[in-house]
């Protein structure tokens, strides 16, 4: 692992209490309108049309095929999250990122109390993408999407991580929503905690003032050729033979 820390790291100026306050203050009163900002697009997301999804659309899951329509699980809303794969790849090689979100998601049971399922559809093959799922200790919902992405994620990039989220009514079956990119974000926490730290994220692409830290590795989610996350399980004697 690359050392980040050092002595010489830049650090805010030094003031008193009321000082301080007194900024943190002006700074909550726009954290707040963010807030009502962010509750406001929730809300203008929750009005969307939506579009209907063939229900029977083929996934693959422990049981062998099965349908969108199972994946739901007898709930009402279904958010899918879309796992990039290379097939044939050792685990090393799998997507950082969708390793690293998808590892931040764990409980289930408050989006179970709202009627909402959540499961994986991983863009590879499911013998090969779920072995890994089992090395990296997730219990989510697994499914192959590989034969349906041109029905499922029509007009839109294979390959990349993407989460969309479905409803459904009777046996008919709607899409209401999607997102890709930073959109994912809200999968995982640790960036949020990051960004309320005095050093944030440490990456390239933030504001900081100059002398903070950034990230010295190759890549803001690997560490010495390996998705970050997998180190623990590694280190715990799981095996990543896909």
């Amino acid at each position: 692992m690359k050392d980040i820390k050092s002595d010489e790291l830049g650090a805010p100026r030094i003031v008193d209490r009321r000082t301080f306050q007194a900024e943190l203050d002006m700074l909550r009163a726009r954290e707040k309108a963010h807030t009502r900002e962010g509750d406001a697009i929730a809300a203008d997301r929750r009005r969307l049309p939506m579009v209907e999804v063939d229900g029977a659309t083929q996934l693959i899951g422990e049981r062998g095929a099965v349908t969108l329509l199972d994946a739901f699980e007898g709930r009402r809303q279904l958010i899918a999250y879309y796992f990039m794969w290379y097939t044939g790849r050792p685990a090393a090689e799998q997507c950082e990122g969708c390793t690293l979100y998808t590892s931040q998601v764990r409980e289930f049971s408050f989006l179970h109390s709202r009627d909402v399922t959540y499961a994986v559809f991983c863009q590879g093959p499911y013998e090969e993408s779920a072995r890994y799922r089992d090395f990296m200790g997730w219990e989510m919902p697994w499914y192959s999407a590989q034969d349906s992405l041109d029905t499922l994620l029509v007009g839109r990039r294979a390959g990349m991580m993407h989460i969309v989220c479905y409803l459904r009514q009777g046996s008919k079956v709607f899409e209401t929503y999607w997102t890709t990119r930073r959109g994912v974000e809200t999968m995982g926490n640790s960036y949020a905690l990051l960004d309320l730290t005095v050093y944030g994220r440490q990456e390239a692409s933030e504001a900081s003032p100059a002398g903070w830290p950034r990230w010295k590795g190759e890549h803001p989610y690997r560490i010495d050729e390996r998705p970050i996350v997998q180190w623990p399980r590694l280190k715990a004697g799981y095996s990543d033979d896909l």
